[in-house]
């Protein structure tokens, strides 16, 4: 082990001792607030202008002072200080000095880090940077690799990016070794010889896979369902609720101006205000059920008519700040007598409007009578319901979520009659220096009305305050989740949301997914697909290179990703003798005849053999660019001069073809597969029982659902001829 060194060190650094911390890292405080000094062991960062809303409290305040060797805080100041502040002058001449300053979340996690390895080497009985060696640079490594019981055993491992920071640590000591005052690493270590962070802890490329799970469907559906019905059905009741317990707050809470402080009995004052209820047949308010228990536990009798009765609204009603107990025996007698004649209710929710319960059962109240928490926690959930409209359905990323503020939204326009568009207005800030970048999103109507109904329910809707602010999604899924579940959600007809994780990056991963492999899957049975698919397209040509265009470049590769997929499951299909059908069928069917000759050893014009998956797909990717997948056939778009929908449509030069307007029996260029015989037998089904309910006289109708009926029986029919293994007519 190196000899320890020790170094002059009188408390003060050499190189920053007096600095204004936020003046050397460029940060804007306020006047009014207190700049911290390098000296200080805690540097508080909570009114930085333009800190990203996400960013925690925690991440704000440095505190140094966790750090008990004072040689070892000077040195953790100091590294930090030099990432916040890479143009010091000191700093910038340290050769491997990082040159651009990193973001002050960065730099907490750093330190917290740093603060480990110190408190590590504390353990293991090393007082001095100076003793550091690479065995004990391995030591550190192994210790923050492998996750341990309580007795030492090893149960598994850290990930990569918990093994970064502990080599980054590592690493920083030795990469600004020269600018330590009171203590230095050996000026030979060179831990892992010399190799990054990065590569010490095996870190994934960044070019495999997207690790990030899409939200499972059997979650997604109900939780989308659920959310879209709250914010469309409860959403506007949920809004004058708010506005009742904001009003009861204002007028019967203990803070409520004008309320009498003395003992004195209000009797005049109580005998009127009860006589209003019983002329007015309202039931008197009711204790939640945690301060009845509260009342039993002090005595009360649960036989006493008075028991569940809120004393405490009724005196603030008549004007005193609170019921006095020696009032109880002068106003028994008047409040049992109203008890009897009106009982006692809920406060809110009250004769809640009817509405129709989301499987469209029954109709029945929107609400059952609430507690004022019951209420408080009902408009919450409202509240949740719009974020996840608006995360699913948008793809913003948590940090612009809680970037929006109130006025967001921009005024609807109509680029052409009876067509709308919506924007959102808010920030980007992954990436982006200090304050963000102001960026605008492209939406459909729901999530434009979720987030007008979010600004409805906010507590004070000034324009420029944060619509959400900084929120914790996994939790107030949930209590979403729960409350879905619970008898007042299923009251409503919603179905329950089974166990699982969900988080915005799921919620943004599935999106990507949906709308690349549209017009299936989930989102497209509650919401119109093509619409979202549109909307962030225009998000892209209005702003390249902003947040939108990023999620469509991920739509698009995923959309390649599944084309190639689809065209080398069919190419497997053909090879097993399940061909396709439809005008198209033949010209795939020699594509793919083709190819299947390239791979024949016997039939290849040069030596070489492909045969992998990989070789496959080399050759059929050019096929699957041409690839578009319609809701009952899939569109081969080779030849825009054959395509029926550019023609019918008057667009013969266009790039892409018009699905909405597709005629797969009639395309030249469609082809049916099996995964398409449930869409075409159901439309015959359908179209049948349409038939046999028309009258005799609707001869015109009857003659157009007849050929809808003959053409459906009659693309099934040919799925089924071309989808039958050639063996199993062999057998027959």
């Amino acid at each position: 082990m190196t000899t320890a060194v020790s170094y002059a060190f009188d408390g003060r650094s050499a190189v920053f001792a007096g600095a204004d911390v936020c003046r050397e890292a460029g940060l804007c405080l306020p006047d009014t607030v207190r700049r911290p000094l390098f000296e200080d062991d805690v540097w508080d960062f909570t009114e930085v202008v333009g800190l990203p809303v996400h960013m925690t409290l925690s991440l704000r305040r440095f505190d140094f002072a966790t750090i008990t060797n004072i040689h070892w805080r000077m040195v953790a100041k100091e590294l930090i200080l030099a990432l916040l502040a890479p143009r010091q002058p000191a700093v910038a001449l340290l050769p491997r000095a990082y040159r651009t300053a990193l973001h002050l979340t960065s730099c907490a996690g750093r330190l917290d880090e740093l603060i480990k390895f110190l408190a590590w080497l504390g353990g293991q009985g090393v007082t001095s940077l100076a003793v550091i060696d690479t065995r004990i640079c391995e030591a550190y490594l192994s210790h923050r690799r492998y996750v341990t019981d309580e007795r030492g055993a090893v149960i598994g491992e850290q990930s990569p990016g918990t093994r970064r920071r502990a080599a980054q640590a590592v690493v920083d000591l030795v990469s600004y070794r020269e600018l330590f005052t009171a203590d230095r690493v050996p000026a030979d270590l060179r831990p892992w010889g010399g190799a990054t962070a990065t590569a010490v802890a095996e870190m994934p490329s960044g070019r495999t896979e997207n690790k990030t799970r899409p939200v499972e469907d059997t979650i997604l559906q109900p939780m989308l369902a659920a959310a879209l019905y709250l914010v469309s059905t409860l959403g506007p009741h949920a809004v004058e609720l708010a506005g009742q317990v904001r009003e009861a707050d204002r007028t019967t809470s203990n803070k409520a101006g004008g309320l009498r402080h003395d003992t004195l009995i209000p009797l005049a004052e109580f005998t009127e205000l009860l006589a209003e209820y019983r002329r007015t047949c309202r039931p008197l308010p009711m204790l939640a059920e945690h301060h009845v228990a509260d009342r039993l536990a002090n005595g009360w009798s649960a036989d006493d008519p008075l028991l569940p009765v809120a004393t405490g609204v009724l005196a603030r009603q008549a004007g005193a700040r609170q019921f006095w107990p020696q009032w109880m025996r002068s106003l028994r007698g008047v409040l049992e007598d109203a008890v009897a004649e009106v009982g006692v209710k809920e406060v809110f929710g009250r004769d809640a409007a009817e509405i129709t319960t989301a499987n469209a059962s029954s109709t029945l109240a929107w609400t059952m009578p609430l507690h004022r928490l019951q209420a408080v926690a009902l408009v919450g959930i409202v509240r949740t319901a719009t974020v996840i409209v608006l995360a699913t359905v948008s793809g913003m990323r948590a940090s612009e979520l809680m970037e929006l503020r109130i006025g967001c939204r921009r005024m609807s326009e109509e680029p052409a009659s009876g067509l709308h568009r919506y924007r959102l207005a808010s920030k980007v800030v992954k990436g982006q220096p200090l304050g963000g970048t102001a960026d605008e999103w492209v939406v459909i109507e729901p999530v434009y009305r979720a987030v007008e109904l979010a600004e409805s329910l906010h507590d004070g809707p000034d324009d420029g305050a944060l619509l959400f602010g900084r929120f914790a999604f996994t939790i107030r899924y949930r209590w979403f989740r729960n409350w879905v579940n619970s008898p007042a959600g299923q009251r409503l007809g919603l179905t329950a949301i089974p166990e699982g994780q969900v988080n915005l990056r799921m919620l943004r991963r599935t999106l990507a997914l949906e709308m690349a492999y549209r017009p299936g899957g989930v989102l497209a049975s509650k919401i119109h697909m093509k619409h979202i698919a549109v909307a962030t397209t225009e998000g892209y040509a209005s702003r390249p290179g902003g947040a939108q265009a990023e999620l469509l470049a991920e739509v698009n590769k995923h959309e390649s990703d599944r084309n190639l997929d689809l065209v080398l499951a069919e190419f497997r299909n053909y090879q097993q003798g399940i061909l396709p059908a439809g005008p198209g069928a033949r010209s795939l069917t020699e594509f793919f005849a083709s190819v299947d000759e390239k791979l024949e050893p016997a039939a290849a014009s040069a030596p070489r053999t492909q045969r992998s998956d990989r070789d496959v797909l080399n050759l059929l990717t050019k096929r699957a660019m041409t690839l578009h997948i319609g809701p009952a056939n899939f569109c081969w778009f080779t030849d825009p001069s054959r395509a029926l929908c550019l023609k019918l449509a008057g667009t013969p030069t266009a790039d892409r073809p018009l699905i909405g307007m597709c005629d797969s029996a009639r395309c030249p260029q469609a082809t049916h597969h099996p995964c398409h015989r449930p869409v075409w037998a159901d439309h015959a089904e359908r179209t049948k029982t349409f038939l046999g309910d028309l009258g005799k006289t609707r001869r015109t109708e009857h003659a157009r659902l007849q050929h809808d009926y003959t053409r459906a029986l009659r693309v099934v029919a040919e799925i089924d001829a071309a989808s039958t293994d050639p063996s199993d007519k062999d057998s027959a």
